[in-house]
């Protein structure tokens, strides 16, 4: 079986702004998240553990791996999506500005792109393949620590569930 974690909070997520790719890092409360989570993964077992390479996410990774006594081992296909021009702007400024595109964001249309960015369908893609990947690996159970869009897509995928992004806190713990 395979694990989702979404990464520990960071000052955009309390400020609700895009992050996408960008290498933003843990907030302090972000940091108290991940080690709350490290504390639900130890009850698991797990035989491996991955991470998105974003500072976020593998600040988290780290964290959990040390309480689990595993390295994480990164893959870039497990990364956020790439939020283009949106990165770095206020979901009300983007919502202000582009509220069909916001609308779609939020519903995680799966045609949805960011401008000069990726669309969830080319990240549902490389998502589920590395995932398969791990699956094919052999090691499990196996703690993914990664992002909400990848969550919700992963999700959607191989379970149809469809989730809100109020639905994936910080620090969550997901079975796949």
């Amino acid at each position: 079986m395979i694990w989702l974690a979404r990464h520990g909070e960071t000052a955009y997520n309390r400020e609700r702004r895009f992050q996408g790719q960008g290498p933003v890092p843990l907030s302090d409360r972000g940091r108290e998240q991940a080690r709350e989570l490290a504390e639900q993964a130890a009850g698991h077992g797990f035989a491996a553990l991955w991470s998105s390479p974003a500072p976020r996410a593998l600040e988290t990774a780290e964290i959990v791996g040390e309480r689990i006594g595993l390295k994480p081992r990164q893959d870039a296909r497990l990364s956020e999506t790439d939020a283009g021009e949106w990165t770095d702007r206020l979901f009300a400024d983007v919502e202000a500005s582009d509220p069909d595109g916001f609308a779609a964001f939020m519903a995680a249309d799966i045609d949805f792109a960011f401008p000069g960015g990726e669309s969830f369908r080319q990240q549902r893609e490389r998502v589920l393949a590395a995932l398969d990947d791990i699956r094919a690996a052999g090691e499990l159970p196996a703690l993914v620590v990664c992002h909400r869009q990848a969550i919700r897509l992963a999700l959607e995928a191989r379970q149809g569930r469809r989730l809100s992004l109020d639905e994936v806190p910080n620090a969550s713990l997901v079975a796949l």
